[in-house]
């Protein structure tokens, strides 16, 4: 086995899912600010699952004997409308699955087993990201916007709003 190669492979992961925290953790203030609790609450539950992704890939490349490379892929997109987000979202899960996909055959090839366990249960969890992102996006389309505005009453803290205290 040719540890660099799973080391590279492992790190590039790493900034990806990186990248995704980020995004996604900007997804959830800008969400929160515009009054939609629950697909906020959504990208901040992703973005937590995206960070043990981040500590499973390191723990993995520190076992090889490998350094950690802490820089996230790119900048953080500047989305702030919700169905664009969405759409940000799932390219980014579909990408992910497609790279981690390509690693784990990769890594199987290299006589690495672990290491393609681990991109094969990233897998699992990018596909179940895309489909919670699609099924929001397809309630949008279907619904339109005011959908995210209705699943918001009862999510304020604001007095009058629907919320504990109304």
């Amino acid at each position: 086995m040719d540890r660099s190669k799973s080391i590279a492979l492992l790190n590039h992961a790493l900034a990806d899912e990186l990248q995704a925290v980020h995004q996604y953790m900007f997804f959830h203030f800008h969400l929160t600010d515009q009054g939609l609790a629950p697909l906020s609450m959504l990208f901040k539950r992703t973005a937590i699952e995206e960070m043990i992704h981040v500590e499973k890939l390191a723990e993995r490349i520190l076992f090889l004997k490998g350094e950690v490379k802490m820089a996230a892929a790119g900048p953080v997109a500047p989305i702030t409308e919700a169905t664009a987000m969405l759409k940000q979202a799932m390219a980014m899960e579909e990408s992910s699955q497609i790279d981690y996909n390509k690693s784990a055959i990769e890594c199987g090839a290299n006589a690495d087993a672990v290491t393609k366990q681990l991109f094969e249960s990233l897998v699992v969890d990018e596909e179940r990201h895309f489909d919670q992102f699609e099924k929001q996006f397809e309630k949008i389309e279907r619904f339109g916007l005011n959908y995210l505005a209705l699943q918001s009453f009862g999510n304020s803290t604001e007095p009058g709003a629907g919320g504990p205290n109304a």
